[in-house]
C-alpha cells in the first residue's frame, strides 16, 4: 500500500485553506485523517507524549489510517550513540504502541552535522527493537550528511531492516536505495506559488517512483549506491510519502493531489 500525508496537523496557515473555515481546532485531526492516509507525528520529536494522547489520536483516525512517529530528538543527540540508550528506552516506553494497528514507522532523525561512523551506527541499530508490547515495529532513519552516501551504510541498514529516508531536498543528500521491507519518503520541495505544492509533472514522477517501490522494484531514474541483494521474486512493499517543509502551506494540497493521481494509475 502507498500511504500519503503530511507532517503534523496543527498548523495555523492550513486553516481556511486545507481546513474549512470555522472548523474547531479539536476537529482538525478528524478532518486530516480522512482527507489523507497517513500523518507523521512531529510532537513526539520535541517532547515525550502521554499514552492517553496516542489512544485519543488512534480513536480519532479511521480504520486503515496510520501514524508515523518521529523519535524524541534527545535519543539521537549523543556523540556516542550508545550513551543515548537510556533516552532511546525512555522514548520507546512513552506509550506510542497505544496507536495499535494505526502505528506506522518510527522515524529517527539525525542532525546535518552527524557523520557516518560505522561502529557508532551499528551500535545504534542494535538498540532498535523489532517488537514492543506485542506490536511489530518498523524503523526509518533520516541522515543528512554527505558521508552517508556510502555502500557500507546501505549494507548496514539492510542488515538491520532499517529504511533510509529518501529526502527530496535542496539541502540534504538523496539516498534512494531500498534497505527494508518498506520505503519512507519525505518530499521537501513544495512551493507556495504552485497550487498543488509540486507541479503536476513532478507529482506524476513521484507517483511513478512510489509505484515502483511498492511493486518491489527500484525507480530507474533514481541513483543507487549499492546493488540490491538477489531475490527469487520481487516482494511488494508498503510505501510512506510525506510532504514536509518547503512551502508548507501547500503540503496538504500536494498530498491530496498525489493520492488522486495514484487512484488514476
Amino acid at each position: 500500500m502507498i500511504r500519503v500525508g503530511i507532517g503534523g496537523w496543527n498548523y495555523p496557515p492550513w486553516r481556511g485553506k486545507f481546513y474549512p473555515k470555522g472548523l474547531a481546532q479539536a476537529k482538525e485531526l478528524e478532518f486530516a485523517s480522512r482527507a489523507l492516509t497517513t500523518i507523521e507525528i512531529n510532537a513526539t520529536y520535541h517532547r515525550l507524549q502521554k499514552p492517553d494522547s496516542f489512544r485519543k489520536w488512534a480513536g480519532t483516525a479511521p480504520e486503515g489510517f496510520q501514524f508515523a512517529v518521529k523519535a524524541w530528538q534527545f535519543a539521537t543527540a549523543k556523540k556516542n550513540l550508545t550513551e543515548g540508550a537510556p533516552l532511546v528506552e525512555k522514548f520507546l516506553s512513552s506509550g506510542f504502541t497505544e496507536l495499535g494497528a494505526k502505528l506506522g514507522p518510527v522515524v529517527w532523525q539525525f542532525t546535518p552535522a552527524r557523520k557516518f561512523e560505522p561502529e557508532n551506527f551499528a551500535a545504534f541499530f542494535a538498540l532498535l527493537p523489532k517488537e514492543l508490547n506485542g506490536i511489530a515495529l518498523r524503523h526509518a532513519i533520516e541522515v543528512r550528511h554527505e558521508s552517508f552516501l556510502s555502500a557500507d551504510f546501505i549494507a548496514l541498514a539492510r542488515k538491520h531492516n532499517v529504511a533510509i529516508v529518501l529526502a527530496d531536498s535542496a539541502k540534504y543528500p538523496l539516498l534512494a536505495d531500498v534497505t527494508a521491507d518498506f520505503t519512507y519518503m519525505r518530499l521537501q520541495r513544495t512551493e507556495e506559488r504552485v497550487a498543488t505544492g509540486y507541479t503536476s509533472r513532478a507529482l506524476k514522477q513521484w507517483a511513478e517512483r512510489a509505484q515502483a517501490y511498492e511493486s518491489g522494484a527500484m525507480p530507474t531514474d533514481l541513483p543507487s549506491l549499492a546493488r540490491a541483494p538477489a531475490a527469487k521474486a520481487k516482494k511488494k512493499r508498503d510505501v510512506y510519502v510525506y510532504f514536509i517543509s518547503g512551502g508548507k502551506v501547500r503540503a496538504p494540497a500536494a498530498a491530496q493531489a498525489l493520492i488522486e493521481l495514484l487512484k488514476e494509475e
